[in-house]
């Protein structure tokens, strides 16, 4: 006995009920056509991942029961093919001081016109990016459905279904196959940060062992504000050996043989091979960017192009997301910008064919610095005079962007981000932060991956070497470099990768070997700087913890760890 199994690793956008609606049906019809019997979407593909307080909305959950009829009642005509779409559910009882909810993270087994079978998600994840409980309650029951032809003894495939979380635990598996599950699907919705993938590989297998159970992991892929989904779908054999993988990064319709021999269920597929590290977070902040301005109907991006490291990266970024044609680029030298910068800017703009354009700020800080010269008369400049000339580049890059309708991308790392080496309403205006998650470090390793490689064909070594190799500087006083106020960045970054990423105390820091001074300036510019980061704007999250929506600190505290 055979069953032909799909997976529709695909792209949905949050809200979208009838265009989410639209694609499940097409999707179903293709698969139906080329022999698949049962078809699985990704956690709440009617609606998307995640529509955070949009769940607790009537309307939105009404909107979402009225697209999975439209999808029960276009699939009516499928004889004998069986599709899982993942859909909230439920109600609540709210008044405006208080919310009960009455909801559920739901899927339904949808089959010739009829809901054969609802299953609520049991586990709720209450961490990093996941806040599930404040939206849902857990179901307790589990699903067991028939799928595929009867063999001669009149039986078939018996399919448990589990919802992402409520297979890292090991009761929903235990209990879905006592009551008769000869094969597990779980549907999921987990946001990427390197490595992942590896790690989701292996926790379903450690779940497989256990329960002598094949399984099939549907995943969703796509870019939500500032979370990613990388897809690799992919299904276990029992004996925890890989049957199928699909790409990441890209929709896929992952097919799966599953087949019964001598009482035990086999699956088989195509296997997309393994990636580097290097290559998940490339196209990770690709797919973000794109989907990004494509969900949100931006015409193209701007950027402030200045000859350095982070601009040059984003750009970069930028043009693999969105072709040339939607990016232009801004070169706004100042006073203290070496000629380099401009020779570097103006080369990799060329390389990358993208629009170029250098308007001088000169005019408008000296006018800046002769209102002022009253106020500041007989001080010395220092950060504001800095700071003068970041916001004149704010303020041109946003006009910009208000006449043409082009989203500023802005250009500032997490290192920056964490010690405050940035400007509020300067080189942190925009609209989106690319590299907003990656650490200093991880920009100059990806400018040389991405030199090495050209994945998405616009241009071999698109960096110039110089911009790789020269010190960083803001290049906003005389002969300026980073490191001039900030450690070393090596020691910056494992400082704020222990500190900030894995909750490792400051005595914990200095005795792993890193000079005291360091570690208490480290943690000090990330406690007074929140005030800052709470006013950026939203970014792409590639790490297991990012300053967004994995960390939520008090701007007013008196506590350092």
């Amino acid at each position: 006995m055979t069953l032909k199994l799909c997976v529709a690793q695909l792209d949905f956008v949050v809200g979208d009920m009838a265009g989410n609606a639209k694609k499940i049906i097409e999707s179903a019809r293709s698969a139906y056509a080329d022999g698949v019997r049962l078809l699985l979407t990704p956690e709440l593909s009617i609606c998307g991942y995640a529509a955070e307080d949009l769940f607790l909305r009537a309307a939105f959950i009404a909107a979402c029961d009225d697209a999975v009829k439209t999808v029960v009642r276009e699939l009516a005509g499928l004889k004998d093919m069986i599709v899982v779409v993942g859909h909230p559910t439920g109600g609540d009882s709210r008044t405006r001081s208080v919310a009960v909810s009455r909801r559920h993270n739901a899927a339904s087994v949808l089959r010739e016109g009829a809901v054969i079978a609802t299953y609520a998600k049991r586990e709720l994840p209450n961490y990093q990016v996941f806040d599930e409980r404040r939206y849902f309650t857990p179901g307790h029951d589990v699903c067991v459905f028939e799928a595929g032809e009867a063999d001669k003894m009149g039986q078939k495939i018996k399919v448990g279904l589990l919802i992402c979380e409520d297979a890292w635990f090991e009761a929903p598996a235990r209990q879905t196959q006592a009551a008769g599950a000869e094969l597990l699907v779980v549907i999921n919705a987990s946001p990427f940060h390197v490595g992942k993938g590896d790690e989701r590989e292996q926790m379903m297998r450690e779940r497989v062992r256990a329960c002598g159970l094949p399984l099939v992991y549907a995943h969703l892929v796509g870019g939500q504000d500032e979370v990613v989904f990388e897809g690799r779908s992919f299904a276990l054999n029992a004996n925890g050996e890989v049957a199928a993988r699909a790409p990441s990064f890209i929709q896929n319709e992952l097919v799966i043989q599953v087949s019964r021999a001598y009482e035990a269920i086999y699956l088989a597929a195509d296997i997309a091979p393994e990636r580097s590290l290097d290559a998940d977070l490339w196209d990770a902040l690709v797919l973000g960017v794109r989907d990004y301005i494509g969900k949100n109907g931006f015409p193209g991006v701007l950027l402030g192009l200045s000859g350095g490291i982070d601009s040059a990266l984003v750009l970069a970024v930028a043009v693999d997301a969105l072709g040339k044609d939607r990016v232009r680029t801004i070169m706004m030298p100042s006073p203290y910008t070496a000629d380099i910068s401009w020779i570097d800017a103006r080369d990799m703009a060329a390389r990358l064919d993208v629009r170029y354009d250098e308007i001088s700020i000169v005019p408008e800080f000296e006018a800046f610095k002769k209102s002022l010269a009253g106020e500041f008369q007989g001080l010395a400049e220092d950060t504001t005079e800095e700071n003068i000339q970041a916001r004149i580049r704010g303020t041109l890059l946003m006009a910009l962007s208000n006449k043409f309708g082009s989203i500023v991308l802005t250009t500032g790392n997490k290192s920056e981000m964490a010690t405050g080496y940035c400007t509020l309403y300067g080189d942190m205006a925009g609209g989106f932060a690319v590299i907003k998650d990656l650490a200093k470090t991880t920009v100059f390793r990806l400018a040389r991956w991405r030199n090495e490689h050209d994945p998405y064909g616009t241009g071999q070594a698109p960096i110039p070497e110089r911009i790789i190799i020269r010190p960083p500087s803001a290049e906003l006083r005389p002969n300026q470099v980073d490191q001039d106020s900030l450690p070393a960045y090596e020691v910056l970054d494992a400082i704020l990768e222990r500190y900030m990423e894995n909750d490792q105390s400051i005595e914990d820091i200095i005795a792993a070997g890193f000079a005291r001074p360091d570690v208490e300036k480290v943690t000090r510019l990330i406690k007074i700087n929140e005030y800052k980061r709470r006013q950026a704007p939203v970014g792409i999250r590639v790490t297991h913890r990012s300053f967004g929506k994995d960390w939520r600190y008090p701007i007013s505290n008196k506590f350092r760890a």
